[in-house]
């Protein structure tokens, strides 16, 4: 029984609409959910993914409109990784990314890039023996795509603090200042990076919490109480409705989630057509009429791919 890599990542943004221009469009990831927040209904809660919502490849938006930019900081992560094919990836990536007006760096192997609030990716070459998540946007040549995680970057005045809470979840060390996350089919790194002096904000462009992949309720319970005997303090086990979840913050400040995969994206709708409508939680069907006016329309740029 171990971590199945990264389940999901959760970030903030405060504009919907370009959001999904830049996350389905430009990176050609599929919209396969879109939602609310189930705590807060009036805010959309978007799920970008392969094409078939697969865990490890699920990067989400809760969208609170006009949000100031956020600014990473101590105890917050600050880059996303992903896994691409390789250098011919990076070249293809670079020049689309340009293209569009989008900075990029290249150095240490990878391609890096910011959203346009500044929440920061990095391309990764090689996708080790994890099979590849990829969606097939039809601008996008399917040996370019992105491939799921890689890992995650995160900022960390003392993170050796976080040591026993990793291990007790089977995060193993992996050099000085990395740890994976190494199941049977996935894997998954975390990195500490020294903060910078300016403390951190969360708000748009930012990182709300990485949920690590866990098979289902049984796993859920046994890590959780792995997590209550670090000293963590977890929550009982809540209903997401697509994924059952645990909740807690490491030593270090990261928010983490565990999240269960045996239930999926499409619970509530074919796997043809998701994230083409908005599915609401039993509890507010019956606010939908009000919701949908309160929430912002949206326009996916990406075609949808023919079966």
């Amino acid at each position: 029984m171990q971590l199945e890599g990264l389940h999901h990542i959760t970030a903030i943004t405060g504009d919907a609409q370009r959001n999904v221009d830049f996350y389905a469009g430009l990176l050609g990831l599929r919209l396969v959910k879109k939602t609310v927040n189930f705590d807060q209904p009036d805010v959309y809660h978007l799920y970008f993914g392969d094409e078939q919502g697969t865990p490890g490849s699920i990067l989400t938006f809760f969208e609170f409109p006009g949000a100031a930019p956020g600014r990473a900081g101590d105890g917050m992560v600050h880059t996303i990784q992903w896994r691409v094919a390789g250098e011919q990836a990076l070249d293809f990536w670079a020049q689309r990314i340009a293209a569009e007006g989008v900075g990029t760096e290249r150095a240490g192997g990878v391609l890096r890039f910011a959203d346009f609030e500044g929440l920061a990716h990095e391309l990764v070459p090689g996708a080790g023996d994890d099979a590849p998540l990829a969606a097939a946007a039809p601008d996008v040549p399917a040996e370019h795509a992105l491939l799921g995680f890689h890992g995650v970057r995160a900022y960390a005045a003392r993170p050796e603090a976080s040591a026993p809470l990793l291990e007790q979840l089977g995060i193993e060390r992996d050099g000085e200042s990395a740890w994976s996350a190494q199941g049977a089919d996935r894997h998954a790194l975390l990195h500490y990076d020294e903060p910078p002096a300016e403390r951190g904000r969360q708000s748009a462009g930012t990182v709300h919490h990485i949920a690590w992949s866990l098979a289902d309720d049984a796993e859920l319970d046994a890590f959780r109480r792995r997590a209550l005997d670090a000293g963590a303090h977890a929550t009982d086990i809540i209903d997401r409705q697509y994924f059952h979840s645990v909740y807690f913050r490491e030593p270090s400040g990261v928010l983490f989630e565990l999240a269960s995969r045996d239930i999926g994206f499409a619970y509530d709708e074919p796997a043809e057509t998701l994230g083409e409508a908005l599915k609401l939680p039993p509890q507010y069907e019956n606010r939908r009429e009000d919701l949908e006016r309160r929430l912002t329309p949206l326009s996916n740029p990406r075609e949808r791919v023919a079966g």
